[in-house]
């Protein structure tokens, strides 16, 4: 496949600072995907935030989501979308420069204008993806919590494009840790995976595609093993 940026085109500016969203290398990533890659089509489109470890399907989170996904759905069926820090990137882009090289975390950012410019600039980038692939898909999920959930809420409410989004605010409020550094917990908590799975399912069925059994059914963890998997996770994962 043609690299998206040649190696002899590349900026020199770091990729690992709070600028990351505007650098020129990320904006031309994002640009292109919506001007010029041939965007899969597929019944049901799934996204998921982005991760610290790269590429993202190798991370924790995106082995977990993956367990969740693809234990209902087979492969034909559904694209699963990466976005968060990066902008927005197709599973199968995330081995690709810049996606795979950058290090700023922007779900642990707390500068205020950073957060607000990163917010502004995501809805954009969500809702241009939104409206570029609104014929690639029939149904679409988001699983997303934190400044990513309101990005991708924003843009579907902008584009008038439909999109579930889980876990669902019962399920966020029920588990939210006040004395915790990001309240909202972690996505790999068992109640937001069975809220996604049940998501999972019902795109299934409102798509009519077959859905696999036995069901998704996540495997008890201990609170160690938790911690671990989290140090190495989704941007909204304390670690």
């Amino acid at each position: 496949m043609t690299r998206i940026i040649p190696e002899t085109e590349r900026s020199n500016e770091p990729l690992d600072t709070e600028n990351i969203i505007h650098h020129p290398d990320m904006e031309r990533a994002n640009e292109w995907v919506v001007t010029e890659y041939e965007i899969p089509s597929r019944k049901i489109c799934i996204f998921v935030p982005c991760s610290k470890k790269k590429p993202y399907h190798t991370s924790p989170s995106h082995q977990k989501f993956d367990e969740v996904i693809y234990s209902r759905l087979d492969e034909e069926d559904v694209h699963i979308v990466t976005f968060g820090t990066c902008g927005v990137v197709p599973r199968e882009l995330d081995v690709e420069y810049p996606f795979m090289n950058y290090s700023f975390m922007m779900g642990q950012c707390n500068v205020a204008k950073v957060k607000r410019d990163f917010l502004k600039t995501e809805i954009k980038r969500i809702s241009e993806y939104l409206e570029r692939t609104k014929d690639n898909y029939e149904y679409r999920i988001a699983y997303c919590i934190g400044d990513f959930r309101e990005a991708m809420t924003k843009a579907a409410e902008q584009t008038g494009i439909s999109v579930v989004i889980v876990p669902r605010l019962e399920t966020i409020e029920r588990n939210i840790q006040p004395n915790k550094k990001f309240i909202y917990n972690s996505l790999s908590c068992s109640d937001y995976l069975s809220d996604f799975a049940d998501a999972v399912s019902e795109a299934a069925a409102q798509t009519h595609v077959f859905l696999k059994e036995p069901a998704f059914s996540k495997p008890a963890e201990s609170a160690e093993t938790q911690s671990e998997n989290d140090s190495d996770d989704s941007e909204w994962y304390e670690s």
